[in-house]
């Protein structure tokens, strides 16, 4: 995929998929509100913020596209998240009805969004749409290292986060205990923990591998 096509996907696909996506979780959910918005605003909330702060705080990232502020692109949350939440509900084994339920979804949210984001970036890298100033591009690695070194964090462990929490949110509705009091503190706790998870592993790698947080952008050596 080069980047003329990315340049049409970001546009194309969530203009699609955000509909499309609400609409597929309404349909399993049976019309429940707290639930179709625990599996399909967390990945789009997530993909303002986490991106936000790595393009235009840290300046870890950069995207290369006409409509941008500073380097984040605006219509990101929808780009990233709408296709979650496509991918989520395709993978999505079902209401959680026990502890074996959440394991389930758990590792196949972790193991389906990681894979596929991480093969997304990986082109978007290639392709000149996605920027990252991690220690692999400094060391002059290829695509491959560069995003392997931040995303199995950033996706897999997001996505092993969203699928526990909205397979508990389905244990508490099959309960009767997720009305909207319970939706007000789940849902900024599973988001919470969507961010904090993947920062805490991310950090806790690079320490190991490069002696550094991996939170700053790293120069690349004069030749």
């Amino acid at each position: 995929m080069g980047k003329r096509a990315f340049e049409i996907y970001q546009y194309a696909a969530p203009a699609i998929l955000t509909p499309l996506s609400f609409w597929l979780w309404w349909r399993i959910y049976a019309g429940d509100t707290a639930l179709v918005l625990m599996a399909w605003l967390v990945p789009i909330v997530y993909a303002y913020v986490v991106p936000g702060v790595g393009t235009n705080v840290l300046r870890m990232w950069e995207f290369d596209t006409r409509l941008r502020l500073g380097r984040f692109r605006p219509h990101h949350g929808f780009v990233f998240g709408s296709a979650t939440a496509a991918i989520a509900w395709l993978c999505h084994p079902g209401r959680a009805h026990d502890l074996s339920g959440v394991v389930l979804t758990t590792v196949l949210f972790a193991a389906v969004l990681g894979v596929c984001n991480i093969a997304y970036d990986i082109r978007a890298v290639r392709a000149g749409m996605l920027r990252v100033y991690n220690q692999p591009w400094a060391e002059g690695r290829d695509a491959r290292g560069i995003v392997m070194d931040y995303a199995p964090w950033f996706f897999g462990g997001f996505g092993a986060v969203y699928g526990a929490g909205l397979a508990v949110a389905e244990r508490l509705a099959d309960t009767g205990r997720l009305g909207w009091p319970a939706f007000a503190w789940l849902f900024p706790a599973v988001l919470a923990l969507c961010m904090l998870v993947p920062v805490w592993g991310y950090r806790r790698q690079s320490f190991r591998r490069h002696g550094h947080s991996g939170c700053r952008p790293v120069q690349r050596a004069a030749p």
